[in-house]
C-alpha cells in the first residue's frame, strides 16, 4: 500500500505543477490572480519527465524503503519532501512548494499584525544561511539584542542546514503568543555562538513609519511591501508634506521586497502622471514597470494614473539588502529623475514570483517573469547603483537604536539635498 501512496503522490505532485502556466505576482504584484485551471490540452499532454522507466525506479525505491530503512517514516513530512523536491528541481532559489500551514502563515504575515519575535528574516541565495535582514523597532527582538546579519543556527534546539527553506524556518520562529523561542545565533566578530531566549507575542505589522526631522526634512522609513503600505506612506507623504517640510528623504534600506502594486501605487503618487523617464518609450507616458514572461509576452505593466504628484526635492537611501519592490521603488525614481539614491548598490532582485494556491490549501511560488524598470531597465544580478556612494559602518548599520545625527547616509542624503546638519 504505502509504494502505491507514495508513487501517486509522486505524480499528483507533477499535475499540480504541470497546470501552473502562467504570470503573476510578487515579488509579488498581485497574490493569485490567475486562472491557472488546467485546459484540455494541458490534460491531452503528456508528462514526459515521468515515464515508465522513472515510475519503475520510484517503485524501487519505496520498495526499498519500505524493506530495508530503519527509522519510523513520518509520512506527512515525507509527503511534503515529494512536493518540496519538484520545486527544488528546478534550480531556482525563489520557486518553492508551502503546505497549507507555510501559507497561512505566509498570509498572516502580510496582513496587520502577527505572533512572533518581530524581525524580518532572509536566506542568503549563495551560502543557504537564514540571517536577520532587521528586527523591527519596538519587537521582542529589538528588545533582545538580535542585530542585522545575525545567522540562524539553531531555532528551539532544532539545527538549520543549507537546505532549511525560509519558510520553514520563519514557521518554526512563530509560535503560540507567550512561549519562548530559544535561538542559537552567530555573528560576525564573535568568538562563539550568541544564545538568545525572545518570548514571542503579537507584532504589529506596520510597515511604514515618518516624521519630521529636526532641519525641516521629511523622513520616511518604508519597512517592506505588504498590503496597506501604499497608503500608510500616503499618508506620511501628506502629513509632513502639509506640515511644510522642505524636502523628504525615503528610506528602503533593508527592505526586502513584497508586493509590487504597493511599490508602484507609492510611485504613482510622486511621480506625474504623463511624465516621460528620459530613454524610455516615449509612447508609453507615466509607465512604470513591467513584465515579461518566457514567451515575451508582456504579462503586466502600471502606470501613473492618480492625477497627484510631489514636487519636492527627494532622496532614497538603498543598501545591499535593499531588494525587489524596494529596487522597483528606487528604481523607477532614479529613472525619473524624482530623487536622487544615496547608499550602497542594492540587492539586485529583477525576476517575478508567483504564489499560486492549490486546492488543499497549500500553494506553489514559481519565478514566472523578469521585470523592467520605466527605462527599459532590467537589474537582476546587477543591481541598482546610487547616485551618491555612502558606506555605512558595519556596528552602526547593525544598531536599531541608531540616532539620525549619527546615521551617516541619512545624513549624506540630507546634504545632496542642501539642508542643513542635524543637531
Amino acid at each position: 500500500m504505502k509504494r502505491s501512496k507514495y508513487v501517486t503522490c509522486f505524480i499528483a505532485a507533477a499535475f499540480a505543477l504541470g497546470t501552473l502556466g502562467g504570470c503573476g505576482n510578487s515579488n509579488e504584484y498581485n497574490r493569485y490572480d490567475l486562472n491557472i485551471g488546467s485546459t484540455e490540452e494541458d490534460q491531452d499532454k503528456p508528462f514526459d519527465i515521468f515515464s515508465y522507466d522513472t515510475q519503475k525506479k520510484v517503485q524501487e525505491i519505496e520498495k526499498l524503503i519500505d524493506q530495508k530503512f530503519y527509522f519510523d517514516i513520518d509520512d506527512k513530512t515525507r509527503e511534503k519532501m515529494y512536493y518540496k523536491g519538484i520545486l527544488a528541481g528546478l534550480g531556482d532559489p525563489y520557486s518553492t512548494y508551502y503546505t497549507k500551514e507555510e501559507m497561512d502563515a505566509i498570509n498572516e504575515e502580510d496582513s496587520g499584525e502577527y505572533v512572533g519575535i518581530g524581525a524580518t528574516v532572509s536566506k542568503n541565495p549563495d551560502s543557504g544561511a537564514i540571517y536577520v535582514v532587521k528586527p523591527l523597532r519596538g519587537s521582542p527582538a529589538a528588545e533582545a539584542g538580535l542585530q542585522a546579519d545575525d545567522i540562524f543556527i539553531e531555532i528551539d534546539g532544532v539545527e538549520l542546514t543549507t537546505g532549511t527553506e525560509l519558510e520553514e524556518a520563519v514557521k518554526m520562529i512563530r509560535g503560540s503568543k507567550n512561549s519562548t523561542a530559544k535561538l542559537k545565533m552567530y555573528r560576525d566578530g564573535e568568538d562563539d555562538y550568541i544564545y538568545f531566549d525572545i518570548p514571542r507575542r503579537v507584532v504589529q505589522n506596520i510597515s511604514v513609519e515618518y516624521e519630521m526631522l529636526e532641519n525641516g526634512f521629511g523622513y520616511i522609513s518604508v519597512e517592506q511591501f505588504i498590503d496597506n503600505t501604499s497608503a500608510q506612506f500616503r499618508e506620511g507623504v501628506d502629513y509632513l508634506t502639509s506640515n511644510g517640510a522642505k524636502a523628504l528623504i525615503i528610506d528602503m534600506r533593508d527592505n526586502p521586497g513584497g508586493f509590487t502594486n504597493q511599490a508602484t501605487g507609492m510611485l504613482d503618487y510622486l511621480i506625474e502622471d504623463k511624465s516621460v523617464a528620459e530613454g524610455a518609450d516615449a509612447s508609453k507616458p507615466g509607465r512604470l514597470i513591467y513584465m515579461v514572461d518566457k514567451h515575451d509576452t508582456i504579462l503586466w505593466e502600471d502606470y501613473c494614473k492618480d492625477g497627484h504628484s510631489v514636487e519636492l526635492p527627494m532622496a532614497v537611501l538603498i543598501n545591499g539588502n535593499s531588494a525587489s519592490s524596494s529596487e522597483i521603488f528606487a528604481g523607477g525614481m532614479q529613472d525619473y529623475k524624482k530623487a536622487v539614491l544615496v547608499g550602497t548598490k542594492s540587492y539586485g532582485k529583477g525576476i517575478v514570483q508567483i504564489t499560486y494556491p492549490l486546492e488543499d490549501g497549500s500553494g506553489v511560488k514559481l519565478t514566472v517573469a523578469s521585470y523592467f524598470l520605466p527605462t527599459g531597465r532590467n537589474i537582476h544580478g546587477d543591481g541598482l547603483v546610487p547616485d551618491v556612494e555612502s558606506e555605512m559602518d558595519v556596528k552602526l548599520r547593525r544598531r536599531t537604536d541608531l540616532p539620525h545625527n549619527e546615521d551617516v547616509q541619512l545624513l549624506k542624503a540630507i546634504e545632496e539635498l542642501g539642508g542643513d546638519p542635524l543637531p
